[in-house]
């Protein structure tokens, strides 16, 4: 199953295990079975650490269980996780064997004070780039509490479960039989929904907090590339995001990012945010920011969060990003995560052998309709203009697909279902004006970012797009405030263009600083 040189490298993280590991296999006669069985082994020959016992049939099969002699760990897999889930496995026989997770003390001991009892179930495809988040942070918590229990499933393998309990998009995490959320989470973010007064205890400890130099909104590339050349100038800077990595999270393939030929979303947000932990950065996470109040007599610019906390700075850094862009019609918000989906990646999977439709016919729309066209059993693309605007070589790839439809000049005006999930759209005909309908079970949206910028409103000069409006050195129309990366009017919004826009606007931030700290000059100086 693996390769002689993933063995070598497995052999390696798993020698830090400090106490036994043994894995509990649930299996049939199926060929997943038997690729299952071939891990495991793989598993146990690179480390004594392991053991394997085997058992016919189970509640999921193929399925297998983790845990440690004399330890009460409640930690399954059901099916094969590799992909992306490679790493989830990996890290789990490291933390149920004992070694340490890298996770702040204070959250570990949240965790193990939760009282109840929490049986999760997470829903992923291997293919997604946010389910691993989850499956590892759930793992993480079953390791160390034993009243939690979770099992991550692969949803293109359980199939039939998937559709009894409408699971219309990954990662769908369920708590004790009850939809429990979706989407990308990580640890605190999910210990915050359950310990309730996590947030209060939050808003004190950044109501306490000193008064920045820098304070930057937004974690994405140009807040991380900000924050760390804000450190490097020996002031104090504060990051407040409402999640660290931003969009870039739910971006799978990077091949444009200049020195690294090929990396993934979530790897490049990681390696994001331990940069900028490498310095003195006071980073505050799952923090949104909600009111920007411009400076007074005390020149300090102030940012209210939602929380109700709120912090002061002597000057602020807006790169709050962007997100996708809805269509805006009736029945979107309704069927979200019930057919509508916005990562044909993670969700791709749980569309096998049925009909979808992409709205949007840029690079974006056109190579999601390429890679649900092997998966799906038909993709009907749609788009507003004319005709296409993806990259040449892209159109001509999708033309070749005998599954895919495209239909140019055309507005989707309604989104259908029958209460509980999509069975459809309308579309009207830009040229002729007639309605048409098309029978499908998953709507793919791709048409565009939209700039978190509400909140400035009234505030910060924005564009009729909703970007704020910056100047050549990142200067907002508020002094001591400035701004970098896909939220402002700066054209081309690619990942290297917001890590210069964010580099750009903390050098004019010390700048600032520097000037509206020099001491005025008198006339009896200037005439000595």
């Amino acid at each position: 199953m693996l390769d002689a040189n993933l063995k070598t490298q497995l052999q390696a993280y798993l020698e830090k295990a400090v106490r036994p590991i043994h894995i509990t296999a649930f299996l049939d006669d199926s060929d997943a079975s038997a690729e299952l069985q071939s891990l495991l082994r793989d598993l146990k020959e690179v480390s004594d650490r392991i053991s394997v016992t085997e058992q016919r049939g189970g509640e999921r099969t193929p399925s297998f269980s983790l845990t440690s002699p004399g330890h009460d760990i409640h930690l399954t897999f059901a099916g094969l996780p590799m992909g992306h889930e490679f790493t989830s496995l990996v890290l789990a026989l490291l933390q149920v064997g004992g070694h340490p997770s890298k996770l702040a003390q204070d959250v570990i001991e949240q965790i193990r004070s939760l009282d109840g009892q929490y049986r999760f179930e997470t829903y992923f495809s291997l293919s997604c780039q946010n389910c691993p988040d989850v499956v590892q942070a759930l793992n993480l918590m079953a390791v160390l509490n034993p009243n939690i229990q979770h099992v991550a499933i692969d949803g293109a393998l359980f199939q039939q479960e998937v559709e009894q309990r409408e699971v219309m998009s990954v990662p769908t995490i369920f708590l004790n039989g009850e939809v429990f959320g979706a989407g990308r989470m990580g640890v605190e973010e999910i210990v915050a929904k359950l310990d309730t007064n996590a947030g209060k205890r939050e808003a004190e400890k950044i109501k306490a907090k000193a008064p920045y130099d820098v304070l930057v909104i937004g974690g994405g590339p140009a807040g991380a590339a900000a924050a760390i050349y804000a450190a490097r100038k020996g002031i104090r800077t504060g990051v407040a995001a409402e999640r660290f990595g931003g969009q870039v999270l739910d971006t799978m393939a990077i091949e444009n990012f200049i020195s690294v030929p090929y990396t993934e979303g979530p790897k490049l947000a990681a390696a994001l945010e331990q940069h900028v932990k490498d310095y003195q950065v006071d980073v505050m996470n799952l923090q949104r920011a909600e009111k920007l109040v411009p400076a007074g007599a005390d020149g300090m610019v102030e940012v209210h969060l939602a929380n109700g906390a709120s912090l002061k700075s002597k000057t602020v850094i807006l790169s709050t990003g962007a997100r996708w862009r809805q269509m805006n019609v009736p029945g979107e918000n309704e069927y979200r995560n019930k057919g509508v989906a916005y990562c044909p990646h993670c969700d791709g999977p749980l569309f096998k052998g049925k009909r979808v439709a992409v709205i949007g016919g840029g690079n974006s729309g056109v190579e999601a309709a390429i890679d649900l066209a092997g998966i799906v059993a038909q993709v009907t693309l749609i788009e507003f203009d004319g005709k296409l605007r993806a990259d040449e070589v892209l159109q001509r790839k999708l033309h070749s697909l005998p599954n895919v439809r495209v239909v140019t000049s055309a507005q989707t005006t309604e989104v259908l279902g029958d209460g509980s999930k999509v069975t459809g759209l309308v579309y009207k005909d830009r040229a002729g004006g007639d309605t048409h309908r098309v029978e499908l079970e998953g709507i793919f949206v791709q048409i565009g970012l939209l700039p978190n910028t509400e909140w400035l409103k009234g505030v910060v000069e924005l564009s009729p797009r909703g970007e704020i409006v910056i100047d050549d050195r990142g200067q907002t129309s508020v002094p001591g405030v400035f701004a970098a990366g896909d939220a402002t009017t700066v054209p081309y919004k690619q990942i290297v263009i917001a890590m210069g826009e964010g580099s750009k606007a903390a050098l004019s931030a010390f700048d600032h600083l520097i000037r509206s700290s020099a001491p005025v000059e008198t006339a009896d100086a200037v005439a000595a």
